[in-house]
């Protein structure tokens, strides 16, 4: 029977750590969403103002299953273009990227975009854009998709981790009047991420 009382314990060690890991993950995600509201606030053009607003503000539980490692296959063949916007103008990118990773057993892939607006600012000049729509837009998130952001050095030996936990509206999901890049058709997946922000929580 030591056997068997070795397995239960090793069993249970296993819970454990994957418990503890499961809590340390979910404290993660609490204090990126808490910097996330907190910076509407200080923001001068930003489209909320006062706690009420953020109230509104709505999220999928912690799912760690989105937290995706990706292959990263460069595209410096890329021509820049003009990615439109909801309201209309046009913000010049670049693809950056090509990320493949796998979902559930389904292959998927998404583009990484660099602003070339944005890479003449020093504070921005290592960013990275990744604006997607999956299959819960229109119904239980933004309609017109979400985005994640991203540094050149969060790409380390050939990789990239894709946390959708971390997905954010645009500004076009609470007020009118902001130029919200549309997410490209190459960057709309056929799954539901049920990860990340959800609609807000009041009409405009």
């Amino acid at each position: 029977m030591k056997w068997l009382y070795g397995m239960l314990l090793t069993g249970w060690a296993l819970a454990a750590n994957a418990q503890t890991n499961r809590m340390a993950y979910e404290e993660e995600i609490a204090r990126h969403r808490a910097d996330y509201k907190a910076e509407f606030l200080t923001s001068a053009n930003g489209p909320l103002k006062n706690a009420q607003d953020l109230a509104n503000l709505q999220f999928f539980e912690p799912d760690s299953t989105f937290r995706i490692e990706a292959v990263v296959r460069r595209t410096p063949e890329s021509e820049p273009f003009n990615m439109p916007t909801y309201n209309g103008q046009q913000k010049p990118h670049v693809r950056y990227a090509v990320l493949t990773f796998t979902h559930k057993g389904q292959v998927l892939q998404l583009a990484l975009f660099r602003s070339l607006q944005l890479m003449k600012l020093p504070q921005y000049r290592d960013y990275l854009f990744l604006p997607f729509k999956d299959a819960t837009n229109g119904s239980e998130t933004y309609g017109g998709g979400r985005y994640l952001d991203f540094r050149v050095g969060d790409i380390k030996d050939g990789k990239l981790i894709i946390d959708f936990n971390k997905a954010y509206n645009p500004y076009c999901a609470y007020s009118d009047g902001y130029s919200c890049p549309i997410p490209p058709a190459q960057n709309v997946l056929p799954i539901p991420i049920r990860a990340g922000e959800k609609n807000f929580g009041k009409a405009h």
